[in-house]
């Protein structure tokens, strides 16, 4: 691991820590490959539970747009595998965020199977505002945790939400003001560490499980849909207007 992902295990708990705070870490090609390999492999035996937290102000601002700008090739690991690496971990893994998680940021955080937040933390999927579209994959995580009426509210408008109305709809498990942030999360860190590791691993497998089937819905034409969005002049427009702090003027096409 290089000094952007952070990795430490101590007894039963082991620490993911982003660590780009000067990109608001925002998540590069490295990133995800290290975050991918964080959770790649087996527990321990004396591990129960891991923790994702960041540092500096922001949890995570998403995917590194610049690298899309620059025309940077991509890495190996996609955000989609990234992400399902951590959802398919095999013990609980819980995500501290003490500020923004927009975007990718956003889908790292519900993807974790409880999230404690700072209320001064919001979090969005603002996609729609520079000409994306999520994947198949990253829409269901919304649906699961979100239901549609949140859904629609956090896609299709864009905009970043408050912590409290994300816990207040159920999104999220856990908020707290800053100053009590870390013992909000220790709480549930704790309790998690105590528990029975054979119940926790049987009980996420089936939760997991069970969310698992809407992968096997047909969504091809849905995949067609976002790529055109992804490779379209407005989504060049929008990531130029994000940079120059603009706003985009979108033409359709």
């Amino acid at each position: 691991m290089s000094e952007i992902i952070e990795v430490g295990v101590d007894g039963a708990v082991r620490t993911v820590t982003l660590n780009r705070p000067e990109k608001r870490n925002a998540l590069n090609s490295e990133m995800l490959t290290e975050l991918h390999s964080a959770f790649a492999g087996e527990p321990s035996a004396e591990e129960r539970v891991a923790v994702i937290r960041a540092n500096g102000p922001v949890f995570c601002a998403g995917l590194d747009l610049r690298e899309r700008e620059e025309g940077l090739p991509g890495g190996e690991v996609s955000i989609e595998q990234m992400l399902d690496a951590i959802q398919h971990w095999p013990l609980p893994v819980v995500a501290v965020v003490q500020g923004d998680a927009i975007a990718g940021g956003n889908e790292l955080a519900l993807h974790c199977d409880f999230v404690v937040a700072s209320i001064d933390a919001r979090f969005g999927m603002s996609l729609a505002q520079i000409g994306l579209a999520p994947s198949w994959f990253l829409a269901k995580k919304l649906l699961e945790v979100a239901g549609p009426v949140a859904t629609r509210e956090i896609l299709l408008l864009g905009d970043r939400i408050p912590a409290w109305r994300m816990h207040e709809w159920g999104v999220i498990a856990r908020v707290a003001n800053a100053e009590e942030l870390e013992e909000a999360a220790e709480a549930v860190i704790d309790r998690l560490s105590k528990n029975a590791p054979l119940s926790l691993r049987a009980m996420k497998a089936l939760i997991v499980r069970e969310m698992d089937f809407r992968d096997h819905i047909p969504h091809e034409d849905v995949d067609e849909l976002v790529a055109a969005a992804r490779n379209s002049n407005d989504a060049k427009e929008g990531i130029r207007a994000l940079f120059e702090r603009r706003p985009p003027a979108f033409v359709g096409e």
